[in-house]
C-alpha cells in the first residue's frame, strides 16, 4: 500500500537538504490550506532566510575614511597605534614589496573586506545565529499578521505585533533572522531585539549580539561595543570576540582588537578564526613576522586553510625565497584551487626561481582564466617583467600596452612605460607617462622620483 508522505515532514526533509525553493513551495501550499499554521509559517520563514544567508563575518567591508564619522578618536594617532600610521618594517622581510608613499603595501591577498562591490546587497545582508528552539506541530494558531496575500509580501511587517512575538521563544529568533537577513529591515529587527532582551531580563547573550549587529548597521558603534561587552560577560563565544575585535578595527584601535583576540585565544585555544583575525591585523600593522607566526599556527590546526598557505607563500616570495613560495602555492593548487591569481603567482615564482620552462605556461593559464579586466591587467603587467628578464624591451612595451587596454588607470604600467621610452630616447613621451602615473596614483613614489630625475637633467 502506497502512502503519501506528510507535507510538513517532507518540507523539513527538504530544508535539512538545503533545497530551500521546494521547501518554500510546500510550506506555501500548507499555508494556503491552513493560513494560521505557525509551524509551516516558521519553516517557510527560515527557508527564505537561509536562501539569502550571507555570513557577515566574511563579507563585512572595511569602512572608508569619512570626515563626518563621529567615532574617530584622533586625527593624528601615534605610530603603531592606528591602521593609518602603521610603522614600516625595518627588517628584510617584505623589503622589496611594492609600497605607497605612506609605506603601505600595494599588492597583497584578496580577503574579506578588501573588495567592495558597489550595488550589491551585501551591505544589507547580515547573518544571525540559527534558531535553536524549533517547534514541531504543537503550536498551531497564529494572528492576522501571519496571513499572506497572493502576489504580496510573505509577512506584513507593519501589522506585526513585535512585543507579542518577542515573548514567543519558538518564533522570535527565526523572525529576527527573517527581518534582518531577508527583508533588510534593520529598524524592525532592532525593535524586536530590544523587546526580546527586555523580556528575558537582559540575561540572554544571543539577543545582545543581535542588537549589536543592528547598532553596527546603523553606525552606532559605541552602543554595539557596550552590547558585545555585556554579552561576553554572560557567555564566551567565538563570534562575540570576533565582532568586538571588528568594532575596534572600525574605531581604528588595532591594539585593542589584538587584546580582544588574545583574550579569546586564552579561552578557545588554537581557534582558527581568531588566529586568522590576529594575522590580518598584524599584517595590516606591517608586523609580518608575528603575522606569519600565527599563519603557521593556523596551518598546524587546519592544513587546508588556503588563506594561511597563500600568505606564507607571499611572505617567502617577498623575502627573496621564491623556491619556498613555489612550494606553498603548489600546495594551494593541489588542494583544487584554480584561479588566474594563483597561476599568476606560480608564474612569478617560477620566473624568479629560474624555472623558465614553466613560467610562460603558468602565465598563459592565468590569462585564460582571467575574466576580470583588473586581474587581466595585472597578469599583463607581470608578463612585462618576464619580457624584461628575457631582454625584449619591445615585448615588454607591448605587454604594458595590453595592460593599459584592460585597466587604463594602472599607474605602475605608465611608470614602467615611461622608463622604457626614456631609454629609447623619447624623453617628452616619458614625461607625459610619468605625469599621468602621478595623477592616477598620488601615493606612488616612483613617478615622482622619476619626474624629478628628468627635470634635473
Amino acid at each position: 500500500m502506497i502512502m503519501n508522505m506528510d507535507p510538513m515532514f517532507l518540507a523539513l526533509s527538504l530544508f535539512r537538504r538545503r533545497r530551500f525553493d521546494k521547501c518554500i513551495d510546500i510550506c506555501t501550499s500548507i499555508l494556503d490550506k491552513q493560513p494560521l499554521d505557525q509551524a509551516a509559517w516558521c519553516l517557510k520563514m527560515r527557508a527564505m532566510t537561509q536562501r539569502v544567508y550571507v555570513d557577515d563575518m566574511e563579507s563585512e567591508q572595511q569602512m572608508d575614511n569619512d570626515f563626518l564619522d563621529e567615532n574617530v578618536l584622533a586625527s593624528a594617532p601615534r605610530p603603531g597605534t592606528s591602521m593609518k600610521t602603521a610603522v614600516a618594517p625595518t627588517a628584510s622581510g617584505l623589503g622589496t614589496r611594492p609600497r605607497t608613499a605612506t609605506g603601505r603595501p600595494i599588492s597583497g591577498v584578496a580577503r574579506p573586506g578588501t573588495n567592495a562591490r558597489p550595488g550589491s546587497a551585501m551591505d544589507r545582508l547580515r547573518t544571525a545565529r540559527p534558531a535553536t528552539n524549533q517547534s514541531a506541530r504543537t503550536i498551531r494558531l497564529g494572528t492576522a499578521a501571519m496571513l499572506t496575500q497572493k502576489d504580496g509580501p510573505f509577512i506584513q511587517v507593519s501589522r506585526l505585533n513585535v512585543a507579542k512575538y518577542a515573548k514567543n521563544k519558538c518564533l522570535n529568533k527565526a523572525l529576527f533572522e527573517y527581518l534582518f537577513n531577508h527583508e533588510g529591515d534593520v529598524r524592525s529587527a532592532m525593535e524586536l531585539a530590544v523587546q526580546a532582551t527586555q523580556f528575558f531580563e537582559f540575561k540572554d547573550w544571543w539577543w545582545k549580539v543581535q542588537l549589536a549587529k543592528c547598532y553596527i548597521s546603523l553606525n552606532l558603534i559605541r552602543e554595539a561595543e557596550q552590547q558585545l561587552r555585556s554579552a561576553l560577560k554572560q557567555h564566551h563565544h567565538v563570534e562575540n570576540f570576533m565582532r568586538l575585535a571588528r568594532i575596534y578595527l572600525r574605531l581604528d584601535q588595532p591594539l585593542s582588537a589584538t587584546e580582544i583576540c588574545k583574550s579569546g585565544l586564552e579561552i578557545f585555544n588554537s581557534d582558527v578564526s581568531i588566529m586568522t583575525e590576529l594575522s590580518r591585523i598584524y599584517e595590516a600593522l606591517n608586523d609580518t613576522a608575528t603575522s606569519v607566526k600565527f599563519y603557521r599556527n593556523i596551518v598546524v590546526e587546519d592544513a587546508m586553510n588556503s588563506e594561511a598557505i597563500a600568505c606564507i607563500g607571499m611572505y617567502h616570495f617577498y623575502n627573496n625565497q621564491p623556491e619556498l613560495a613555489l612550494r606553498y602555492y603548489r600546495r594551494v593548487l593541489a588542494m583544487g584551487a584554480h584561479s588566474s591569481e594563483l597561476y599568476n603567482n606560480l608564474g612569478l615564482c617560477c620566473l624568479f626561481s629560474q624555472q623558465l620552462d614553466l613560467t610562460l605556461a603558468c602565465f598563459q593559464r592565468a590569462l585564460d582564466l582571467a575574466t576580470d579586466p583588473i586581474v587581466k591587467a595585472e597578469v599583463w603587467y607581470n608578463l612585462s617583467h618576464v619580457a624584461v628578464a628575457a631582454g625584449d624591451i619591445e615585448l615588454a612595451i607591448q605587454c604594458l600596452s595590453l595592460c593599459l587596454s584592460s585597466d587604463p588607470s594602472h599607474a605602475s604600467a605608465f611608470n614602467n612605460l615611461a622608463i622604457f621610452h626614456h631609454k629609447m630616447g623619447r624623453t617628452n613621451l616619458a614625461r607625459v607617462y610619468l605625469t599621468t602615473a602621478k595623477q592616477l596614483e598620488p601615493n606612488l613614489w616612483e613617478p615622482q622620483a622619476n619626474l624629478e630625475f628628468l627635470q634635473s637633467k
